[in-house]
């Protein structure tokens, strides 16, 4: 995949497997795993961290593999998932902590440049995001707001 908003390619990354086969040696069922998303979801933890856990500590690989549905789909179903999602909510992070920079740091033009940056994939996500119905449409990035939100 290439860089947003510089000319690199990017890295090369590790790829699943072509066939979409339930693991012969999973000895848990489709509702256990069900369970245990539930389970790490009232924890507190994201779907990307879910998936990890899953991953490392009961060796299941691939959630959509053996219970037909994505772990957002499954958080979805339960009412458990946030109204903003991970990857934006990363960004908005970053951006909450750029402006805390160039608060204290007021010519550091790169850091600007990355705080604009980083708005515009905010703004482009958060359109993306309320085409799908994944946010609701009268959601806004407001950054005096949103700091508010983070902490």
């Amino acid at each position: 995949m290439t860089r947003m908003h510089s000319g690199a390619k990017g890295k090369s990354g590790s790829t699943k497997p072509s066939k979409k086969v339930v693991p012969s040696w999973l000895k848990y069922k489709p509702k256990e795993i069900e369970l245990l998303i539930v389970k790490y979801a009232k924890e507190g933890k994201n779907p990307s961290q879910i998936g990890m856990y899953l991953r490392d500590e009961y060796g299941i690989p691939d959630v959509k593999v053996v219970t037909g549905k994505s772990i957002t789909r499954i958080l979805k179903d339960k009412n458990l998932l946030k109204e903003i999602p991970e990857d934006l909510m990363a960004l908005i992070r970053r951006a909450v902590l750029l402006r805390k920079h160039l608060d204290d740091n007021k010519k550091d033009m790169s850091a600007k440049r990355g705080l604009i940056l980083t708005e515009s994939k905010i703004k482009r996500l958060t359109k993306y995001y309320k085409s799908t119905s994944r946010m609701p449409l009268e959601w806004k990035y407001d950054p005096k707001k949103i700091k508010l939100v983070v902490e």
